[in-house]
């Protein structure tokens, strides 16, 4: 292969399954190269994806190296696209009546589901974690993204309880949208007992599912190591988690008025 097939085929591999270590050898091997040529594919790979501001390209030298890409965001590039997001949820045929927002076109589609994906991703990457999980519905295509990105499974939180998914544990949580007591379920065949997991919310108002999220993490034996939520209303304050990172804060005062804030979340 010429050099300039070799760096597209290590980007592209790299691209594809971040968070993965690959050894060297893996390359020479695909590559039908040898070691040293590799190498400097790789460093020039390495400067590419920096200049870029794509990632970091890790590598690791002695018997056991090998090349591992760690997904990071500019922060231009997050604002710009959350900016774009707010301005879809500005649209007047979006609201709902009862003060709600419809944004499930939004989550389902794939171009904003990976890019939230690779910005939550970006935010936790250092945390070490080993899952990532969510309640149905609106959030699994962030959360898969960012399980992708992260490179581990992702698991479901049921708010009904299947006889697909086995025995399950479940927990009591109060919404915080209608304050009603309802339960959420996981099925026992995930384990997460002493895994790190972050916790993904599509929407918050009171906090009350992702409180009860915390809660069944707990009762599992997990830890928790954040929570990031994908929109959250200004208000109440109070909400019934403290610490959180919202990705944008929509000012649910104005929701009933033509043209409501949505304000960013700043860093």
């Amino acid at each position: 292969m010429k050099k300039n097939e070799r760096i597209s085929i290590i980007s592209q591999v790299l691209s594809d399954h971040p968070n993965e270590v690959f050894s060297y050898n893996y390359f020479t091997n695909l590559l039908d190269a040898g070691k040293s040529s590799v190498c400097e594919d790789v460093a020039i790979v390495k400067s590419a994806f920096q200049i870029i501001g794509v990632g970091r390209v890790e590598t690791f030298s002695g018997a056991t190296g090998g090349v591992v890409y760690r997904p990071e965001v500019l922060e231009s590039e997050e604002v710009a696209l959350l900016e774009e997001i707010a301005k879809l949820l500005l649209e007047p045929w979006r609201r709902i009546q009862g003060g709600f927002i419809y944004y499930s076109d939004i989550l389902s589609n794939p171009r904003y589901s990976k890019n939230i994906g690779r910005i939550i991703a970006s935010k936790y990457g250092s945390k070490g974690i080993d899952y990532v999980v969510t309640t149905e519905t609106k959030g699994i295509p962030a959360a898969l993204e960012t399980a992708r990105y992260l490179s581990v499974p992702m698991g479901l939180i049921r708010r009904s309880n299947r006889v697909t998914e086995g025995a399950t544990t479940s927990v009591n949580y109060i919404s915080g949208s209608s304050n009603k007591i309802k339960t959420m379920y996981l099925s026992r065949r995930i384990d997460l007992k002493g895994k790190k997991v972050l916790i993904i919310d599509d929407f918050m108002k009171g906090g009350g599912t992702a409180k009860g999220m915390t809660n069944l993490m707990e009762e599992v034996g997990a830890k928790v190591m954040g929570i990031c939520v994908i929109f959250v209303t200004k208000s109440p304050l109070d909400k019934l988690v403290d610490d959180f990172t919202p990705l944008i804060i929509m000012n649910d005062d104005d929701m009933q008025e033509a043209g409501f804030k949505v304000t960013l979340y700043s860093k």
